[in-house]
């Protein structure tokens, strides 16, 4: 009798094991009475979805703890100057304002004695704060080329392109980083990541590597490397791809009437494979893709940021936005709306070279609000700080001088890619 009580013990008990495992098997049905409505989203609403933060080591995270809210808004500023030497107020902006970067535009170089000066003013503006600046330039070679004579200037990107030579995209990529480094430079804005596909694109056009996503990956990721094999931080352009424009986003606003689809099929191929081969910076474009975001442009879209580029493309790099001052945006938004938007969708850095008439501290106290109301995390502004911080760190931008370039060495080596290409 007592053997049966325990066998029939056992047999209930495994009836009980196995229904509850068939019971959880089956779904879970929603409650009949207040039934959850079905998800219903825009093209340009945003949904939330879980990013990881970026990978940051205890002591990055330490600095960033130990910066003023203000120092961390201001490590978001990448701003311009106006002339060929440092006003009062610009040295102000750089010493107490404290910015992230200092980009250099043709219109602040004349020559290559008066350039190096230049960078140095830059460079003892900032000597007393403990973060190193991002010094910034357009170097890609053929019509966009800041670096002044007796450099001369690489072919365009186009043109090496239409060698399909990865190694030698490689070797102009050193030489370009060599070019800006020569200046105490750390910072280039190529390569261009762009498909020029459509022969009406005013604003890319030989600046691009090619017409196929194949020629732009083949040739664009072996410049990136090369820029970044001496030293110099990389910044691929213009996310998710100006190529097919006809529209001129210095000027006004271009759209690109695409789906995801398509762009994951054409543009975004460059741009994520350079991702996967170690990209660490790119520059979103002022582009508007109403089938994506029907509302914002690309810089201020948090769809396209943290969607397309953060998600799906798997980038944890540094996120820096095309210049406000351009057509594109300042025509159809004031540099304040769209600063905080662009930081609100996920850029770590904001580029604004018109720092005139006060633009800066505007910016900066429109921001220090925008984080006091909650328009914009405190979290979120960590995470770009950490962002920021990590490059630099990476780069040993605090240990970067002027390098001593034999000019002569130097372009003969850049002759001999013109030749190559003749």
């Amino acid at each position: 009798m007592k053997t049966l009580i325990i066998s029939l013990g056992i047999f209930i008990a495994i009836g009980l094991t196995i229904a509850l495992y068939l019971n959880s098997q089956v779904p879970a049905q929603p409650d009949q009475e207040n039934p959850k409505p079905a998800s219903t989203h825009s093209k340009n609403s945003f949904e939330e979805i879980s990013l990881a933060p970026p990978s940051i080591k205890p002591s990055i995270s330490k600095k960033v703890s130990g910066m003023t809210i203000e120092e961390r808004i201001t490590q978001l500023l990448y701003v311009g100057i106006e002339g060929t030497s440092l006003s009062t107020s610009e040295k102000q902006m750089i010493s107490e304002g404290r910015v992230g970067g200092v980009i250099f535009l043709g219109r602040n170089i004349t020559s290559s004695p008066q350039f190096k000066k230049l960078v140095e003013e830059v460079k003892n503006a900032n000597s007393k704060n403990p973060t190193p600046l991002f010094l910034g330039v357009d170097e890609e070679g053929g019509t966009v080329s800041r670096i002044p004579n007796p450099m001369k200037k690489l072919p365009s990107s186009y043109r090496i392109g239409e060698e399909n030579d990865a190694d030698l995209a490689f070797t102009a990529g050193k030489l370009l980083a060599q070019k800006v480094k020569a200046f105490g430079l750390n910072m280039n804005f190529a390569p261009v990541m762009d498909i020029n596909n459509n022969p009406g694109n005013q604003v890319i056009g030989k600046r691009s590597f090619g017409d196929t996503p194949e020629r732009v990956s083949r040739m664009g990721i072996p410049e990136m490397k090369g820029i970044k094999s001496e030293g110099i931080v990389p910044v691929l352009k213009h996310f998710p791809g100006h190529g097919d424009t006809s529209v001129d986003s210095h000027i006004n606003l271009p759209v690109i009437k695409k789906s995801l689809s398509q762009i994951n099929q054409f543009e975004l191929i460059p741009f994520k494979e350079a991702i996967n081969e170690g990209a660490d910076a790119v520059m979103m474009a002022h582009i508007l893709f109403p089938e994506l975001d029907d509302q914002y442009p690309a810089t201020f879209s948090k769809t396209i940021i943290q969607n397309v580029l953060r998600k799906q493309s798997k980038f944890d790099g540094l996120v820096i936005t095309d210049d406000m001052a351009m057509g594109a945006i300042s025509k159809n938004f004031g540099t304040n709306e769209a600063t905080i938007r662009s930081i609100q969708a996920g850029s770590d850095m904001v580029l604004m070279t018109d720092t005139r008439n006060g633009n800066f501290n505007e910016v900066k106290n429109a921001l220090l609000q925008a984080v006091k109301k909650g328009t914009i995390s405190t979290e979120q502004i960590n995470d770009s700080v950490a962002r920021i911080l990590r490059v630099k760190q990476d780069y040993h931008l605090s240990k970067l001088p002027q390098s001593d370039l034999n000019v002569k060495d130097f372009n003969e080596k850049v002759e001999e890619i013109h030749q190559q290409l003749n």
